[in-house]
């Protein structure tokens, strides 16, 4: 029922992990396939993929770009878009499941974002993300999307932009047809920990304005490192 899409750039380090996660729901029958929409990654992405029964999708580097092309490859009626450093809690399926039977086919569910991390920072972080999502239905790409495919293709599906590909689709989707569900999706923390909490969530905010504010994707992509 559900193709889980997963796009990877020298991804070895965690993608491991965020494929266990989704072992329950390819036992309950939920999960249908997993493909990897790579950018050209040098590490053992491939091979981990291969090991797993991952489909391997691989083409131009942009998470836009790769997003796009899972979404082409895959099969299932139903889309989740993951990022491979993300670890969905146990149980993410029972919640998914029901979401699908009772929602329909017309609205799209994204998770609550979490943090692998203990400190203070990693939970005043959360929860400014969720108040950021009950305030603006703007849920980053590190909380998954779940999206029908019938859903995806009709607001136009991922567009080929190198940052900001994960607001813009939301965007289109708009607040009546986004859930927020309640099981956590679990974001490696290692990108705030390197520079610190208060730095890169700043860094984050400015980006989301120059989007706002039209700066091309291209631009905030250079900004963006």
């Amino acid at each position: 029922m559900i193709s889980v899409v997963i796009p990877t750039l020298n991804s070895e380090r965690s993608l491991a992990y965020c494929l266990a996660r989704l072992v329950s729901g390819v036992v309950t029958g939920l999960v249908g396939e997993v493909v990897i929409a790579d950018g050209g990654s040098t590490d053992e992405t491939a091979r981990i993929a291969e090991a797993t029964g991952a489909r391997f999708v691989q083409g131009p580097k942009g998470r836009g770009i790769q997003l796009a092309a899972g979404a082409e490859a895959a099969r299932g009626d139903w889309l989740l878009f993951l990022h491979a450093d993300t670890v969905l809690d146990q149980g993410w399926e029972e919640e998914a499941a029901r979401f699908i039977e009772q929602a329909g086919m017309e609205r799209a569910a994204a998770f609550r974002f979490a943090l692998d991390d203990f400190s203070p920072g990693a939970r005043r972080l959360e929860k400014l993300v969720g108040l950021r999502c009950a305030l603006f239905a703007l849920p980053y790409g590190d909380q998954g999307l779940l999206i029908s495919r019938r859903l995806y293709r009709r607001i136009g599906g991922f567009k080929p932009m190198e940052l900001m590909e994960d607001v813009d689709i939301v965007q289109r989707l708009g607040r009546r047809r986004l859930v927020m569900l309640g099981t956590r999706a679990v974001t490696s923390a290692g990108k705030f920990r390197e520079r610190g909490y208060a730095i890169r969530s700043a860094r984050n905010l400015a980006l989301l304005m120059f989007y706002v504010l039209r700066v091309p994707p291209r631009v905030l992509a250079r900004l963006y490192g």
